[in-house]
């Protein structure tokens, strides 16, 4: 475990100097799906997995994805990185390559929909079975591992409720009982470094904050080296053989926009602590971990970079889903953001996650966790004028009833 004190996440990203094959600023994309050998030699070494920067078959990596991969793995501090088509085909390869059949998990019961819905219902086809538990009671955590469980699954920051997770503490249980803490922290780029503060592994999903333009599906695994190896063997790596590998266009495109990542997080924190500081003073029920009245704010500034704030993600409760519904519409009208799912884009974005993208989570355990039907998701935007965003929004507010 690193001195999270000394870690600067942007400066390590910063720090990576790559040349274009023609001295160009930004490194050459490597347009080509496989590579030639000088010699067959060196092409078996290759499937061995012997041959150190040799580039096989761009499903097994290209020098476009090592760029971007290098890049992540400096920003998360760890060994390596091995980037994905999207964050679910960074996820289930990587649970997939800890468990096999009659093996067990703890997860969250907070956590992405897509995610919850594989460790549910497509992981018990495998055989591998996984709890739902309150990440936030460490003994809860703790009670509901067996002799069979691999993995502690977590986020960061929890979708969509935001509960934090203490990862000093579950990387201290994961590592008592000889287990893998694996951390999802696509809602916390930079804010949160989950390796320094004891995770195995870090995933992401790249669609989010980090590419920030809602242009281009990715996802990130950053772990050792030995463990990314292993992803990528030939025999019987998960990445490799399932297939859900980057394109070197899009891997190129996401490695430009992860250099402004430190800015827009900054930005994205900024407004988002301005307008949870107004709609909670305005009665709503805001949560925010930056709120003194968020239960894991403390948490939060514990094991946080502080100069990136706090996320930009919110959640406002307003009653009903059709009440949610009404304003979301309204607001869109009004160009105040767009009624979609994702998040990290320049404009705000704004969904009623019981009903989109956490609807693979039957009614009654989200009625269990408190993620109730009025609860919207709003990922908050960039914008320059965030006095006149809010002013803007308790218009909305004012209109439906809400306010």
């Amino acid at each position: 475990m690193k001195d999270t004190k000394d870690f600067k996440p942007a400066n390590n990203i910063q720090d990576l100097q790559y040349f274009g094959e023609f001295g160009g600023v930004n490194p050459s994309i490597s347009d080509s799906s496989t590579y030639t050998f000088l010699s067959a030699k060196t092409m078996f070494d290759t499937f061995e997995g012997n041959a150190d920067g040799c580039y096989l078959y761009s499903r097994h990596s290209t020098p476009s994805n090592l760029y971007l991969g290098e890049a992540l793995a400096a920003m998360e501090g760890t060994e390596t990185a091995n980037v994905a088509a999207s964050g679910m085909g960074a996820i289930t390869p990587t649970i997939l390559q800890f468990c096999e059949t009659g093996d067990h998990i703890v997860s969250s019961r907070t956590i992405y929909g897509g995610t919850y819905a594989f460790l549910k219902n497509f992981a018990p086809r495998l055989g591998i079975n996984s709890s739902f538990v309150d990440i936030t009671k460490l003994e809860v955590v703790e009670a509901a591992i067996t002799s069979k469980t691999k993995i502690i699954y977590c986020e960061s920051v929890s979708n969509p409720l935001l509960e934090i997770a203490d990862i000093k503490g579950l990387a201290a249980i994961a590592k008592k009982h000889k287990l893998k803490l694996l951390v999802d922290n696509t809602f916390s780029p930079l804010t949160i470094s989950p390796a320094v503060l004891g995770a195995d592994v870090v995933l992401h999903s790249l669609t989010k904050f980090i590419n920030g333009s809602s242009d281009t599906m990715g996802g990130v695994v950053c772990g050792s080296q030995e463990l990314i190896d292993t992803l990528r063997n030939v025999n019987d790596g998960a990445c490799m053989l399932l297939g859900a590998s980057m394109d070197s266009l899009r891997a190129a495109s996401i490695l430009k926009n992860l250099r402004t990542l430190h800015i827009r997080m900054q930005q994205h924190s900024k407004n988002a602590m301005f307008l949870a500081e107004k709609f909670e003073k305005d009665g709503l029920r805001t949560v925010y971990p930056g709120l003194a009245s968020h239960t894991g704010h403390e948490l939060m500034k514990s094991q946080m970079n502080p100069q990136y704030g706090f996320g930009g993600m919110l959640t406002i409760d307003v009653g009903s889903l059709d009440k949610a519904n009404t304003l979301m519409e309204l607001m869109q009208e009004r160009n105040l953001g767009y009624l979609a799912v994702s998040l990290g884009f320049y404009k705000t974005l704004f969904s009623a996650p019981g009903s989109s993208t956490s609807s693979e989570i039957p009614e009654e355990e989200q009625s269990e966790m408190g993620l109730t039907d009025g609860l919207i998701r709003f990922s908050i935007g960039l914008d320059a004028d965030i006095k006149r965003t809010y002013q803007l929004m308790k218009q909305c507010m004012k209109d439906v009833g809400v306010l």
